[in-house]
C-alpha cells in the first residue's frame, strides 16, 4: 500500500459473510472506527483475518464497510512464520495481561497459560480478556497472523503434550546453563517452546519432571527476573534468533 492504514482484525467467518464485498461491522468494530479513530464514510483502513491475509477497505456507514479487493485476492499474503514460537507462561497475579500483550508484539505464535504448584492468581482467570488483548496487540503491531491462546493448562499436561522441536526451560541460579540462543545452536526442525515459571519459582519436582521429559534448562543471566520480565526477555531473544535465521 502506498500509505499506512490502521488495521482491523476480523475473523474469517465474518469476512466470508460479506455480500458483494460489503461487510457488516460488529458494534466493537464500529465504535473503534467511528468513535476512537473518528472515521466517517469514505475513510480507508486495512482488514486482516489473522491467518495471513490483508485487504484494503472503505467505510460506507457506521455499521458497513466494503473490501476494495475480492475476498480471494487479498492485497497481501504472508505464510505462517517458521519455526513456530510457543510460550508456556505461568499465570502471575498482576502482570499476565502485560505478558499476553508483549508476547504478541514480540511474535509469539502460541501462548499457553500455565498452572503450576506455586501459581498464585488474584480473582478469576480472565481468558476472554486475554483474547481481546491479543487481538488488540496484533492490530497494533501489524501482524497478519493471530496467535493461538490456549486455555489455562496444568504443567503436567503440558509436559506430556509437548513433544519434538526444541523445548527450553527457563530457570535461575545456575550461570553454567546455556542461554536460549546457545541452546538453539543445533536446531533442526519443529516448534520452539519456552517455559517460564511462577513468581515463587519451579518446585523441585517440576524441575525433575521437565528434565525427564526432555526439556533443556536455560538461563537469562545472573540476575533474578520477575516472571513477567523473564517471559519477555526470553521470547525477545528467541524471536531475534528466528528473524536472523
Amino acid at each position: 500500500m502506498a500509505r499506512e492504514l490502521r488495521r482491523l482484525l476480523m475473523a474469517p467467518p465474518q469476512l466470508a459473510a460479506a455480500v458483494d464485498g460489503v461487510l457488516t461491522l460488529s458494534s466493537e468494530h464500529s465504535r473503534y472506527l467511528t468513535r476512537v479513530l473518528r472515521y466517517g464514510p469514505g475513510a480507508h483502513f486495512a482488514v486482516v483475518d489473522g491467518i495471513g491475509h490483508l485487504w484494503e477497505a472503505e467505510l460506507l456507514a457506521r455499521d458497513q464497510a466494503r473490501l476494495l479487493q475480492p475476498l480471494d485476492q487479498p492485497l497481501q499474503r504472508q505464510p505462517a512464520p517458521r519455526p513456530q514460537l510457543v510460550l508456556a507462561a505461568s499465570v502471575v497475579k498482576r502482570d499476565f495481561d502485560l505478558v499476553v500483550r508483549m508476547a504478541v508484539e514480540l511474535g509469539v505464535d502460541r501462548l499457553v497459560p500455565l498452572l503450576c504448584e506455586r501459581t498464585a492468581v488474584l480473582g478469576q482467570l480472565r481468558e476472554e480478556r486475554w483474547h481481546t488483548i491479543a487481538a488488540e496487540a496484533a492490530e497494533q503491531c501489524e501482524r497478519l497472523w493471530m496467535p493461538r491462546i490456549d486455555p489455562p493448562t496444568a504443567l503436567k499436561e503440558l509436559l506430556s503434550e509437548a513433544q519434538g522441536g526444541s523445548r527450553l526451560w527457563a530457570t535461575t541460579r545456575n550461570n553454567l546453563l546455556p542461554s536460549p540462543v546457545s541452546a538453539l545452536a543445533d536446531y533442526r526442525s519443529g516448534d520452539v517452546w519456552l517455559a517460564c515459571g511462577p513468581e515463587g519459582g519451579w518446585s523441585d519436582a517440576e524441575e525433575r519432571e521437565a528434565a525427564q521429559a526432555g526439556w533443556i534448562a536455560v538461563q537469562f543471566g545472573s540476575t533474578i527476573l520477575r516472571s513477567s520480565t523473564a517471559c519477555v526477555a526470553g521470547l525477545s531473544l528467541i524471536s531475534s534468533w528466528r528473524s536472523a535465521r
